[in-house]
């Protein structure tokens, strides 16, 4: 967690909580860590995942698809206390992909005559006008994985594994928390979905704050 600090940028992988780290993000509360800048799909739910981090005031920035999930980070922009960039949800996970790969940003026409091209360059390309989003990464990025080698190979599961994927790749650092880690050579490299080369550390599981929400 040493990597984690006062007003640095934070990824988080996760849809609606699901796929959240919470051993991770447990850990961000009790270090008191604040003012930090998430980027994620959406603000989870007040009491789960990355939602408890936000419902504490501990984030200066959002950037998120959504926040209707948590009606706390709601009202922490309507005073003020939380400023949010909304990126529509594809849109988003292009720019972490693209700061993943190393691209500079990507080419959409989703949003434009709307108030989301505000402050946006745009360019004609073939003749049609398009905005450029940037590309996203962040200090530090933090995933959650099914299962993980002692390399930092990572398996998601099911539906955790969301924005996962494009999350590990879009870090200066990034953290995997995983439900089971297993000596290199033990995963199919058919079944891997990230790659270790992408990961720095691999911690384990203390267990999720997010699969009774679904069931």
């Amino acid at each position: 967690m040493n990597y984690i600090n006062d007003g640095c940028s934070l990824m988080f992988g996760g849809f609606g909580g699901v796929g959240n780290p919470p051993t991770l993000i447990n850990g961000l509360i009790e270090k008191g860590v604040k003012d930090l800048t998430l980027i994620g799909n959406d603000a989870g739910f007040p009491t789960i995942g990355i939602g408890k981090f936000i419902s504490q005031g501990r984030a200066k920035k959002l950037i998120a698809s959504h926040i209707g999930s948590n009606p706390v980070a709601g009202q922490l922009m309507v005073d003020g206390l939380l400023e949010v960039e909304f990126s529509p949800q594809g849109t988003l996970a292009e720019r972490i992909r693209a700061g993943g790969v190393g691209l500079g940003g990507v080419l959409t026409d989703i949003g434009l005559d709307s108030m989301m091209e505000e402050g946006k360059q745009k360019v004609q390309v073939d003749g049609k006008t398009f905005l450029i989003e940037s590309a996203l990464r962040a200090d530090v990025a933090i995933v959650y994985a099914k299962k993980a080698d002692e390399f930092g190979n990572l398996i998601y599961e099911t539906s955790a594994r969301n924005t996962n994927p494009l999350v590990a790749m879009a870090g200066n650092i990034t953290i995997a928390e995983v439900e089971e880690i297993v000596p290199v050579g033990n995963l199919d490299p058919h079944d891997i979905h990230t790659p270790g080369i992408f990961v720095d550390y691999v911690i384990q599981s203390k267990g999720v704050d997010w699969k009774w929400a679904w069931e």
